[in-house]
């Protein structure tokens, strides 16, 4: 489970900062392209793109601070979010497809972070192998 959680952690902390930081260089793709007119009829495209990169970059920070549970369901929200925006734009459905899918890995890295935490502090107090918090995974 570590190997995993760390995984995660890694890409849902690293990948929303670099998305987040090029929302104001464009390096990676022209993100405009992907916002609803719906959005862009009420705030300017360029505005709401960098507004959007600071609200990324502090989720992936929060990813990987300690706060990883936190900012994997702010992550998790996020890309439902941004997959509710791709559909109304009426085109993008791949793209809006694989953002609800790494929304499902951001919620599980949350998740993970739930049941790692409680598993945490049993090995650290000695009281033996660590347990999944509530009896589940």
């Amino acid at each position: 489970m570590n190997q995993s959680w760390w995984a995660l952690k890694l890409a849902f902390g690293v990948v929303p900062i670099v998305a987040g930081l090029d929302k104001f260089f464009n390096l990676l793709t022209n993100w405009e392209q992907y916002l609803s007119p719906l959005v862009a009829r009420v705030v300017p495209a360029s505005t709401f793109m960098h507004v959007v990169g600071i609200i990324e970059i502090a989720a992936g920070l929060l990813v990987l601070s300690k706060l990883t549970r936190v900012g994997a369901y702010i992550v998790s929200a996020w890309l439902v979010g941004i997959a509710l925006n791709l559909l109304t734009t009426g085109h993008y459905f791949d793209i809006a497809a694989r953002d609800l899918v790494m929304a499902v890995g951001a919620f599980t890295l949350g998740r993970l972070s739930e049941v790692r935490a409680p598993a945490s502090m049993e090995a650290k107090q000695g009281t033996g192998i660590p347990r999944p918090a509530h009896g589940h995974a």
